[in-house]
């Protein structure tokens, strides 16, 4: 009886896992044709523009006012992801010095002490393997999405 039980429970968390994704996928798709949508309105407004310059002004100055336009987006977009980069280096340097303080602090050695005391040392070499692990990837990853970055930059 218990089998069934479990089964049922089984089946539920996936059924629940099938509406999350399928709820997410309707969410994306609508975004991505919203996306779509205002960039097409985009298009249409800077065609518009430039028509408008282009008779008033002639064909010389309405390029120049479509360059100088989008020139002054991209100057903002490139101002825009310094900040984001030297705000997520920041992040990364208070966390690691965080670290580096509770290393060294002997209130969190001595409860360290504690830990191995209570779980032992026998069940605790293969969880410190797992984490050891875990850690390596995940410093490698970030590495190369690092190296990937610099090379895009």
């Amino acid at each position: 009886m218990r089998e069934l039980g479990d089964a049922a429970m089984f089946q539920k968390m996936i059924d629940d896992l099938k509406k999350g994704f399928n709820s997410a996928l309707k969410g994306a798709s609508l975004g991505a044709a919203a996306a779509l949508a205002g960039f097409v309105a985009f298009c249409f407004l800077c065609a518009a523009a430039f028509i408008y310059v282009l008779d008033r002004y002639g064909p010389v100055r309405a390029c120049l006012v479509g360059a100088g336009a989008f020139f002054v987006v991209a100057i903002a977009l490139v101002i825009w992801r310094l900040v984001l980069v030297r705000r997520t280096k920041r992040r990364a340097q208070a966390a690691k010095s965080a670290m580096q303080v509770a290393l060294t602090d002997p209130m969190m050695v001595a409860a360290a002490i504690q830990i191995v005391r209570a779980i032992g040392i026998k069940r605790l070499v293969p969880l410190l393997a797992v984490a050891g692990v875990a850690i390596g990837l995940l410093a490698r990853s970030s590495d190369q999405a690092r190296s990937d970055k610099t090379k895009k930059s």
